[in-house]
């Protein structure tokens, strides 16, 4: 692992923090704090282990990302610009009539977005299917999906877990993004799930658990889960909503967030601080 990967991927989070911010003022509002939280980690899958091709996003032999919490899309469509799925100047129609970028994640509008979302519970079921189709059709690809702690509410995410362990599914990660909030309070305060790890592991599955903003413990976590065999990964990653914005990060009401315009700047502002530090 070295400083000028390191480094690099550093800098592609901080891009892509800085396009979902500028794709939220578009709107004014949006599911912010997320895109701000998870962007180490899209760093590190798209610039790391993702196999893809930019120019190609139907590629056969490609790995699949699954983004079941479509209300992260912001975060995926800024990480399919920085990765040179879209181009960067599309942003600029996040969530306008006839784009290709609802505010919610959907396969038929984008290139790169393999499933749509909405419902929660159903990412990591279609992340097993395609695991199971890619084997039996002699493909090498890996099959990632991006789950939230919010969404372990949901039972059938817990009989996909069973399902990809019984068939030992090695070519499927999930991640979870823990950051402690959903829709209806926090998440410990909705249904306690903790101890997560512990409960993947009995579920079958070979569990990790991260710093979601620490990009070198990220790098050592999906090298470690590259490498493993015989049972389906999932790498837990506590994340903070907003992360490298202090206006957003201590904001209240953080899992939708409507932001004043004058506040866009500022935002803006802070992240470029905070990257120098």
């Amino acid at each position: 692992m070295t400083k000028k990967r390191v480094d690099g991927l550093r800098a592609s989070a901080h891009r892509i923090r800085r396009y979902a911010l500028d794709m939220g003022e578009v709107q004014g509002q949006g599911y912010i704090g997320q895109a701000l939280g998870v962007a180490d980690i899209l760093a590190v899958v798209y610039g790391r282990r993702l196999r893809f091709r930019p120019d190609d996003p139907q590629w056969p032999g490609r790995d699949r990302f699954l983004l079941s919490i479509g209300h992260y899309a912001i975060a995926l469509y800024a990480a399919l610009a920085e990765y040179g799925v879209i181009p960067v100047e599309e942003l600029a129609t996040y969530g306008s009539d006839d784009s290709r970028l609802p505010m919610s994640g959907m396969a038929s509008y984008t290139p790169g977005m393999e499933i749509s979302g909405g419902s929660l519970g159903h990412g990591l079921a279609v992340a097993g299917g395609m695991a199971l189709g890619l084997r039996h059709t002699g493909n090498s690809a890996k099959v990632f999906n991006l789950l939230s702690d919010g969404e372990l509410d949901e039972g059938s995410t817990w009989e996909a877990a069973l399902a990809c362990a019984h068939h030992g599914l090695d070519n499927v990660t999930a991640i979870v993004d823990v950051n402690g909030l959903q829709a209806d309070g926090a998440t410990a305060g909705v249904l306690r799930t903790e101890p997560v790890a512990d409960k993947w592991r009995a579920f079958g599955w070979h569990a990790l658990r991260v710093d979601g903003n620490d990009i070198p413990a990220l790098l050592a976590a999906f090298d470690e889960v590259g490498e493993h065999r015989g049972s389906p990964s999932v790498v837990i990653c506590d994340t903070r909503i907003g992360r490298g914005v202090p206006l957003l990060e201590n904001r209240d009401k953080a899992h939708f967030m409507r932001v004043e315009e004058h506040e866009w700047q500022i935002a803006r502002d802070q992240l470029q601080e905070g990257s120098h530090r």
